[in-house]
């Protein structure tokens, strides 16, 4: 497929979020202070208040059940209910995550450091995993373009590597004899991708602070590709010039491209992606739904992929 670029990108997306969640109803103007206690080491609260972001969708929400209990996350089971029983075991605090590569200022940041110098947003996304189910997420996070112009890339930089951590003692699916993966998990995007005002580092789910099954203490998350994409226990952030090797493009070069974006067009080779069922929505013989280019998010990035042909690119 190719994407041309549009005349204008109009915001159809930026909806209102006053249709929230009905527990807080009484606590929309505490959300950031809850979020900032329950994170560990974090005392500068008052300057963590939450706001409500103009990209959130209306759409219905995926229960916390669901949300919290259907995830990928391989390095503690490769069964969808695997990371809920297992993830307990990794330690998120205390938290660092180290920036070097091609930048200006290199640093190994503080969890609540970032979170103390950042301005906290509650996003409401829809998200598309790559086995033909979506969810609609509410995160807690803040732009990653945010920590980006902290340590100042230089013009060299291209590309943004990311690693998740490796604990083998605290990650059971790291103990294998037979791995999943080359470990750790490591991940990229494009500059300008991640320079996006839709990309955001994740660090809550439903005003509460990230479960450790859904990457705590700090995710990446880009609501218009497929949920591999979005690393999770992000221990080291790396510019570089050259696209970087990402797990499972390395893995199965053939099933999962670089760009990861979500097309309806491109099937995995094992299954179509043409249609997804939403989790929580009536089990196996509910109705499908067409997946949506970009996952519903072409008129903000479709312009990152201007003359760029999709079908090969993917």
């Amino acid at each position: 497929m190719l994407i041309r670029r549009p005349a204008d990108i109009p915001p159809s997306e930026i909806m209102s979020r006053e249709a929230y969640l009905n527990r807080r109803q009484l606590m929309a103007g505490a959300a950031g202070l809850a979020l900032a206690a329950s994170l560990p080491g974090t005392s500068q609260a008052a300057s963590l208040a939450t706001v409500k972001s103009s990209f959130s969708t209306d759409e219905k929400q995926t229960s916390l059940q669901d949300v919290t209990n259907y995830n990928n996350y391989y390095e503690f089971g490769v069964d969808k209910t695997a990371p809920a029983a297992h993830a307990h075991m990794l330690k998120t605090s205390p938290w660092t995550v180290k920036v070097d590569g091609l930048v200006g200022k290199p640093a190994e940041f503080a969890l609540e450091d970032l979170i103390s110098s950042s301005a906290l947003e509650e996003r409401i996304y829809r998200m598309r995993c790559v086995e033909g189910w979506s969810m609609v997420i509410p995160w807690d996070g803040f732009p990653l373009a945010d920590l980006i112009k902290r340590v100042e890339p230089l013009g060299s930089a291209k590309y943004v590597a990311f690693e998740t951590a490796y604990r083998p003692e605290e990650m059971p699916g790291l103990q294998s004899m037979f791995p999943v993966l080359e470990w750790p998990y490591v991940e990229g995007l494009r500059l300008d991708e991640a320079m996006h005002p839709l990309t955001i580092l994740a660090v809550g789910l439903y005003g509460d602070k990230l479960p450790n099954q859904n990457g705590a203490p700090i995710r990446l998350v880009v609501p218009w590709k497929y949920g591999f994409k979005g690393i999770k226990s992000i221990s080291r952030i790396s510019f570089v010039e050259k696209q970087p090797v990402t797990s499972w493009s390395r893995q199965a070069p053939d099933e999962y491209g670089f760009y990861a974006n979500v097309n309806p067009s491109v099937d995995h080779p094992r299954w179509s992606q043409g249609t997804e069922r939403r989790i929580g929505e009536g089990g196996l013989f509910v109705k499908r739904r067409p997946t949506l280019l970009f996952n519903g998010y072409a008129e903000q990035v479709a312009e990152l992929y201007s003359g760029m042909d999709l079908r090969k690119l993917y």
